[in-house]
């Protein structure tokens, strides 16, 4: 079966709703196979995601990814540097 992929406004979503449950007096357990996901993600998706709206989450995910844009370019453009360093100083 493929791996279902949720975006962080679906995560919170599922996060409220089994929050709901168990307020209803469900276990994480049947809380988190009635909101079709297993409790190792409900716990994996609170770590990251508990206490954040829906906007709140979209917006970290968005950050996080530019963040990791950036760190690459960085990376790209250091070794650019050092390789025209060494060339500079004649080493190659």
């Amino acid at each position: 079966m493929a791996k279902k992929r949720f975006g962080p406004e679906q995560v919170v979503a599922k996060l409220r709703q089994i929050e709901v449950l168990q307020a209803s007096g469900k276990s994480i357990p049947a809380a988190c196979k009635e909101a079709g996901i297993t409790d190792v993600t409900y716990y994996r998706w609170r770590r990251e995601y508990g206490g954040l709206k829906a906007n709140q989450a979209k917006r970290m995910k968005d950050l996080e990814r530019e963040n990791q844009r950036l760190k690459k370019l960085v990376a790209d453009l250091s070794l650019e540097k050092a390789i025209l360093k060494d060339l500079a100083e004649g080493n190659c």
